[in-house]
């Protein structure tokens, strides 16, 4: 039998270590963006070092130099562990600890564990311990040794990692259960999106990099309860509800995972049915957190991630939130979206404007129907109060004589 590990529950304290390899690379912002990673989990960070380098050492991430001076820091300052900036190879991670005589975790393994944090409902739970043991099962030399001598804390959380024995066999053989169940709920996701289609009620996904204010904006437009905190990662699991247009139609409003520079390959292939929710929308709703300094790398961030996802030619909103935060009239900018409008969706500010303007870029979609129905055919009517936008209706001698935008699918029907 492998070794089994208990978890015990500790507050990290953290050395935070990047590399910058030119000029060109935002190093300092990533390292700040690593902080707040390890605040949200739990942690505190002690400090933070960066190397510059013409490339990652292959064997250490960092050089020898380096080392001696971050395993000195960490002495001095008591700290428990040190984060790198990029996933670290097996090689580095075994190397990096056996120099430092400490716990080294890596930019992915703080996601995974945010991630095994707040994951909620069952499909959550699954692709955050498929990422997890995916990652792991290529790392299993240096956890073992990092684990067993800490004995918890960051990297240890997670569904199926209460006790797991350290065994490639037994990993695999998870990996294939746990692909079979996610295989089951793709297929209900699925199932649920060709319903969606043959009801043609139209879809708005919500997307943003993580900690823009998405749940935020849910929550003010349907009322939904999702959790709202300043943290990234707040929430995980995606949530679907109704909104009613002004002028009276149904769409769904869905969220999905906040997204993140570097997001970790074995999340985006974990979560791909998720975040494949914007793929099948019919407009996507780009949250931006404009008060932040570096909205224009998570603006470039996310529309990678899209294309990543096999995600074009689709209608985007970028919203411009947190106007609320702003003080002086900043100029920001996407050309790549349809619309954009300044929000502040905690104030309700430009949200009644942001129904108008998605009310108007879905009849785009639609076509215009006038017509007098016979009084039998009344339900019809009912239809197109559902699925599109009634613009007249007028009761007759003849029939009832109606004006109005509807989707082609309930087109046809409308016309048998």
């Amino acid at each position: 039998m492998g070794e089994l590990y208990e978890i015990k529950e500790q507050e990290e304290r953290l050395i935070l270590v990047g590399v910058e390899t030119g000029p060109g690379d935002d190093t300092k912002d990533s390292l700040e963006e690593l902080k707040e990673l390890a605040a949200t989990a739990g942690a505190a960070t002690l400090e933070m070092v960066i190397q510059n380098r013409e490339s990652v050492h292959p064997g250490t991430y960092i050089g020898k130099g380096k080392i001696d001076e971050v395993r000195e820091l960490a002495e001095s300052l008591g700290a428990t562990g040190v984060v790198c900036d990029d996933e670290l190879s097996p090689a580095q991670l075994k190397n990096l600890e056996d120099a430092l005589k400490m716990k080294v975790m890596d930019r992915t393994m703080l996601i995974l564990d945010i991630f095994a944090q707040h994951a909620v409902t069952k499909e959550g739970k699954i692709q955050v311990e498929l990422a997890q043991l995916k990652y792991r099962s290529t790392r299993l030399i240096g956890m073992r040794n990092s684990l067993s001598r800490l004995g918890g804390g960051i990297g240890t959380r997670g569904p199926g990692e209460k006790k797991l024995e350290v065994d490639r066999r037994l990993i695999r053989d998870r990996i294939s259960q746990l692909n079979r169940e996610l295989a089951e709920v793709k297929q209900v996701r699925e199932t649920t999106r060709e319903l969606r289609n043959k009801n043609a009620i139209p879809v708005v996904a919500i997307v943003g990099y993580t900690n823009a204010g998405k749940s935020t904006l849910l929550n003010h437009l349907t009322g939904a309860g999702v959790l709202e905190e300043d943290k990234l990662f707040a929430t995980l699991d995606p949530t679907t509800r109704n909104v009613v247009l002004p002028g009276g139609e149904q769409i769904l409003l869905t969220d999905t995972v906040g997204f993140i520079r570097k997001l970790p390959h074995h999340l985006i292939d974990a979560f791909r049915s998720t975040l494949e929710e914007a793929k099948y929308a019919d407009i996507i709703l780009h949250v931006v957190d404009s008060s932040n300094p570096s909205a224009y790398k998570h603006m470039h961030v996310v529309y990678e991630t899209l294309k990543s996802l096999g995600i074009k030619e689709k209608p985007i909103i970028t919203l411009f939130n947190k106007q609320d935060l702003i003080i002086s009239d900043n100029i920001i900018k996407d050309f790549k979206a349809e619309r954009t409008l300044k929000i502040s969706a905690k104030a309700d500010m430009g949200l009644e404007e942001l129904l108008n303007i998605t009310e108007e870029l879905l009849r785009e979609r639609k076509v215009l129907i006038e017509k007098v129905f016979s009084y039998q055919d009344a339900g019809k009517i009912q239809m197109i109060r559902k699925y599109g936008q009634l613009l007249c209706e007028d009761y007759r001698e003849d029939g009832i004589y109606i004006k109005a935008y509807v989707p082609k699918e309930v087109h046809g029907k409308l016309m048998i």
